[in-house]
């Protein structure tokens, strides 16, 4: 079945998404990196003129919540002062990029990341949801993360470019990775990629250039767990959703240099001891973990049902990965699922191994009835 339409683009700073609470304006730290005081600011700007939610994206990114209309630029003005608008405006839609979240000052993921922001005004206009991951701390780590340029390394660690999509990549080095970037981006406008929004599908329709598939990546590394790494210790947030005034306190009673921001609802705090929190998972084993749910309704408008109150009293039963999701969008879960609940006119359709939009086992299902629904399976 046919994906059901969702909206071309992601929220911005300067370009925020109307939601069901208000305005989502989308925070871009650079190389997902924020200082303590960024990270106390942005939550007295959410509590000041949001709803008090952040969210962590699958872009490693930040979202506040629920901002009238009427205090845009007083948020903006905010994100300024903080030093979290490093970019003019008609570029800062364009800084998409993934970077590894142990990388160190001065290594080559930080010198080619800064050298792709700088020369971020050299590339071509492209779709408005491509991205860049810079995937070279060691073995890959964002496969399962959406990206369209990817910057890997084989198994001898030397560096490639692979477009999202083919299973080879084009040797490169850290001074020439920018400009195969560029190089690659404008193949895909001359080739007519634009008119299939993203790499993959573009790659399955255009054979690439022959010397860009001269070498494999190596294979994909574990994920980052919750728990103690060399930086400090790794969060989770339940459903990526974080309350400003817990991170706040967490923050400052830890005394945290800086927060570093994941794709998968984890986040850094940079030269912390793992401390015991009743608001953030700090076990690798906790189901939430596992369990993907978008905002649902009220807050989004598209969602007929509540998705997060149900996938949390679902969580210590369910079998394997659940996704919930408010309609047939799927927007916290775009891939297939062992088991997904896709609200529909108030009720529930369950799909077994598939995708929202897939065609459903079962429909019409109350909350009531899907703990014995899901335990026939």
């Amino acid at each position: 079945m046919t994906r059901p339409s969702a909206k071309g683009w992601c929220p911005g700073a300067y370009k925020p998404m109307m939601s069901g609470d208000g305005l989502v304006v989308r925070v871009r730290p650079m190389l997902a990196r924020l200082t303590q005081a960024q990270v106390l600011g942005l939550c007295v700007t959410a509590l000041e003129f949001g709803s008090g939610l952040i969210d962590l994206t699958s872009r490693a990114n930040l979202q506040i919540r629920g901002v009238a209309e009427a205090d845009h630029e007083a948020v903006l003005a905010r994100l300024a002062d903080l030093g979290l608008l490093p970019d003019d405006p008609l570029l800062e839609s364009r800084r998409n990029i993934l970077t590894p979240p142990l990388w160190q000052a001065g290594d080559e993921t930080d010198q080619i990341a800064n050298a792709l922001v700088a020369r971020l005004g050299d590339f071509p206009e492209l779709p408005a949801k491509m991205g860049f991951a810079i995937d070279i701390d060691g073995a890959p780590q964002f496969t399962q993360n959406s990206a369209d340029f990817r910057l890997e390394r084989t198994a001898d660690g030397a560096l490639i470019l692979r477009a999202d999509g083919a299973s080879r990549g084009r040797p490169v080095t850290a001074a020439t990775a920018v400009d195969a970037l560029i190089d690659m981006a404008q193949w895909f406008v001359k080739t007519d990629g634009p008119s299939r929004r993203r790499m993959a599908a573009h790659v399955a329709m255009t054979a690439l250039p022959a010397n860009w598939q001269a070498a494999l990546p190596t294979a994909p590394a574990q994920s980052l767990r919750p728990g103690a790494t060399a930086l400090g210790t790794v969060f989770g947030a339940a459903f990526g959703q974080i309350e400003a005034t817990a991170l706040a306190a967490l923050v400052q009673a830890t005394q945290a240099d800086a927060m570093r921001v994941t794709p998968w609802r984890l986040f850094l705090l940079e030269g912390v001891e793992p401390v015991e929190t009743a608001d953030f998972i700090t076990e690798f084993s906790d189901p939430l973990l596992s369990i993907d749910a978008c905002p649902g309704a009220p807050l989004c408008t598209s969602s007929t049902v509540e998705t997060r109150p149900l996938a949390r009293a679902l969580a210590a039963t369910a079998r394997g990965a659940l996704h919930v999701s408010g309609c047939a969008k799927g927007c916290a879960r775009p891939r297939p699922c062992a088991t997904t609940l896709v609200g529909n006119n108030g009720a529930f359709d369950l799909v077994k191994n598939g995708r929202p939009w897939d065609a459903p086992t079962k429909t019409g299902l109350t909350p009531d009835q899907l703990t014995t629904a899901l335990g026939e399976f």
